[in-house]
């Protein structure tokens, strides 16, 4: 395999320190041109190739059924983000007063607010407590026999922290429980294996770790779960025959797309799709690799400095590309500012400054943004 130019396929501006991947990530320079291209096209040609359109598309979920392990396309759905997945496996599901959902207290908003907006069907939402030295064991024991859903995020927002989902996947095989997983901030920068994790429901935005835009989403749901979430959303897409549009007769489809009642985002598609040719040809073990090296070099470089207080727990043996730190005299506000108007673009999060590299960040704009901490 040629060698990948990361400089060619990132030419940051040289006045910004990029660490900010766990929220919107820069395209690569390939997903750029993508976009380019097929505008282009559209512009002359309209939608004469729409075949070839779709030819795209196909290769985008076998490309995303790869990065996750999926046993096949059929499970795949896409759709806009990962709330209107999330929403989809809510407002499917089958509830009964007195239900239980277990979420953690670390949560993103998007997996929390769907699951609280079940409670006028007496669904109650019970949130665990990740502080403790096992967050997994605290999640076990919350798995009580009334809860019917697990849904945790694989990397915690704020935090970094990693969830082991193999014992927790496997907890609710055992006890008969849905599982759902949040891999936004896993997908694109760690290995993610959905068999390993026994989940039933997968979802994740595009616009983060895997470096495509917004507007397109993963939605995978194994072939248990396919048939006992209900439709709320119908449309000419999410037919089996849905180039037949003649007939008066129709039937769900068979497969995932059933999730998708209409036109598709074909220049999304586009877009994502040439982001994670880079990344499945790099490798999404290296991946992790170049990035867990650039966030130990972030954790050595903050713990030099004696104003510094690391939130993310560097002890447990899953890492994930975060580094959240505060500053024990600056009110992470300020200073999330202060480093934002000198061009280290980051997040308040978690309680502290969220610094997220990814696996092309140059080192040097590490050291960079390191040395602008006052």
């Amino acid at each position: 395999m040629t060698a990948i130019d990361l400089a060619q396929e990132f030419p940051q501006d040289p006045a910004v320190v990029y660490l900010n991947h766990a929220a919107v990530a820069p395209w690569p320079r390939r997903t750029a041109d993508a976009v380019t291209r097929f505008a282009q096209e559209n512009l002359a040609r309209g939608a004469t190739h729409y075949p070839r359109w779709l030819n795209q598309e196909a290769t985008l979920r076998q490309q995303l059924a790869q990065l996750i392990g999926a046993p096949s396309t059929a499970n795949i759905a896409l759709q806009k983000n990962t709330s209107e997945g999330l929403s989809a496996v809510a407002y499917g599901l089958q509830w009964q007063a007195g239900d239980k959902v277990v979420i953690s207290d670390q949560e993103f908003p998007s997996n929390r607010i769907v699951w609280e907006s079940l409670a006028d069907q007496g669904v109650e939402v019970v949130e665990v407590n990740l502080a403790g030295p096992e967050p997994e064991q605290a999640i076990i024991r919350a798995l009580d026999p009334d809860v019917r859903l697990l849904a945790v995020s694989s990397v915690q927002y704020g935090t970094g922290l990693v969830l082991d989902l193999a014992s927790l996947g496997a907890a609710c095989v055992e006890q008969d429980i849905w599982f759902c997983v949040d891999a936004i901030q896993s997908l694109g920068a760690l290995p993610f294996d959905v068999n390993e994790a026994q989940a039933d429901f997968v979802v994740a935005d595009g616009h983060k770790w895997m470096l495509g835009p917004e507007g397109l989403a993963l939605l995978y749901v194994s072939d248990r779960a396919l048939n006992a979430l209900r439709l709320h959303q119908y449309g000419w897409h999410m037919v089996e025959d849905r180039g037949n549009y003649d007939t008066h007769h129709w039937d769900i489809a068979r497969d995932a797309k059933r999730f998708e009642c209409g036109s598709p985002n074909m220049l999304g598609a586009y877009a994502l799709s040439a982001s994670l040719s880079l990344l499945l040809e790099v490798g999404i073990h290296q991946v992790q690799r170049d990035l867990l090296a650039r966030v130990k070099y972030l954790e050595q470089a903050l713990e030099e400095l004696p104003q510094v207080e690391l939130i993310t727990d560097t002890g447990r043996p899953q890492r994930s590309g975060i580094m959240t730190f505060r500053h024990r005299e600056i009110a992470a506000e300020s200073l999330y500012q202060q480093l934002k108007q000198q061009g280290v673009i980051c997040a308040c999060r978690g309680g502290g400054v969220r610094l997220s590299p990814h696996f092309y960040t140059p080192l040097d704009r590490l050291r960079q943004a390191v040395a602008l901490i006052p």
